[in-house]
């Protein structure tokens, strides 16, 4: 296949964090999330770009040890940089498109 068009409003997992892969970019992977509930904490083995593109989400983070969030809406977008613990914590239905080496947590 050479495109695809893909709705994601329209998207639905079977439980949180279900994905649709959308492509793999000389080991970089695009996935699109659905989810209803809070990650965990965790750090990626990579860099990590993370788009909202449906609802809202509470992005939880450590900076110097201290824990800090940040409410991202639609169209927000958060880079989690090598060694960034984290927590995406939507606020009811969310979809966000993940953008991290393949394989990442």
């Amino acid at each position: 296949m050479t495109y695809q068009i893909i709705c994601s409003k329209d998207f639905t997992a079977k439980r949180p964090w279900g994905a649709l892969d959308i492509t793999e970019m000389n080991g970089i992977s695009v996935r699109l999330h659905w989810t209803n509930k809070p990650y965990k904490w965790h750090i990626n083995d990579g860099e990590e770009v993370f788009a909202v593109v449906d609802g809202i989400v509470e992005m939880h983070y450590k900076e110097n040890g201290e824990e800090k969030m940040t409410l991202l809406k639609t169209g927000d977008i958060f880079h989690a940089g090598i060694g960034t613990e984290h927590l995406a914590s939507p606020q009811g239905e969310a979809r966000i498109l993940v953008i991290e080496k393949v394989g990442s947590v």
